[in-house]
């Protein structure tokens, strides 16, 4: 019997370092893509690379909180979790204010470059995706990543998409449509974090309690996108392992 939990144990272990291994990968790969997205966008007066960019932010900023928070307490998690939805907030807001600054000066972006970088951020979604194919069936946690980084390839063709309006039609709303649409969607995700996390800090970090909190009926815990996922885009994550309670506690 002990070698029988031992062996288990090992199995347990090696998954784990196994999920660390991707996860630092689909890291590195989603915060590169942010900087190459988020400057792309200023540089061709694009919002929906901007927009782009945030989620490229917000997933890169699930995997750094889940690996750096690992064998923290709670309430680190969930202050961790805290700064992160308010600086997904201030993120969102800015693209917002960019693109009411562009339809006012009615700037078109420039449609060839922002077709490529929104390519290319499809090529690493891709990438990142088949990277965590393998593993969603481990666990909830790895699968919720999987669903979320397969949103994302939606999202990278909707750019391409608009690129290939504001290059046919020569007019700056397919870009701004799109880029507020997705914009929406990550100011909603950097509401649900900061609502989670704001719940965990005033449990003084429990789990129980901040899963009761996020499963009060106002959108929280949807396993259908990162640990936590209470908006639309399922990619929300509230503060570490209490995201992954509310995703437990709204599928049971």
């Amino acid at each position: 019997m002990d070698s029988c939990c031992e062996n288990k144990a090992d199995e347990l272990a090696q998954l784990k370092g196994q999920q660390s291994k991707v996860l630092y990968i689909v890291l590195a790969i989603n915060a590169l893509m942010f900087l190459v997205e988020f400057f792309g966008g200023l540089l061709t007066n694009s919002t929906a690379l901007l927009a782009d960019s945030l989620d490229m932010f917000g997933d890169a900023s699930v995997y750094a909180l889940t690996l750096y928070t690992l064998h923290r307490s709670a309430q680190a998690r969930a202050g961790a979790a805290m700064a992160k939805g308010v600086l997904m907030l201030l993120f969102g807001l800015m693209v917002i204010a960019e693109a009411i600054q562009k339809s006012l000066l009615g700037i078109v972006p420039d449609a060839v470059p922002m077709g490529g970088i929104a390519a290319l951020a499809l090529v690493a979604n891709g990438a990142c995706f088949a990277l965590l194919h393998r593993h969603r069936r481990d666990d909830l946690n790895m699968r919720s990543t999987w669903l979320c980084s397969r949103n994302d390839l939606i999202a990278n063709s909707s750019v391409i998409v608009a690129a290939v309006a504001v290059g046919a039609t020569g007019s700056l709303w397919p870009d701004v449509v799109i880029g507020l649409a997705i914009a929406a969607l990550f100011l909603r995700t950097a509401w649900q974090v900061l609502r989670e996390a704001w719940a965990a800090l005033a449990s003084n970090g429990d789990p129980e309690q901040s899963a009761d909190a996020c499963g009060d009926g106002h959108g929280g815990g949807a396993p259908e996108g990162h640990p936590g996922a209470g908006s639309t885009d399922g990619c929300a994550t509230g503060a570490g392992s209490q995201g992954t309670q509310c995703g437990e506690k709204d599928k049971g």
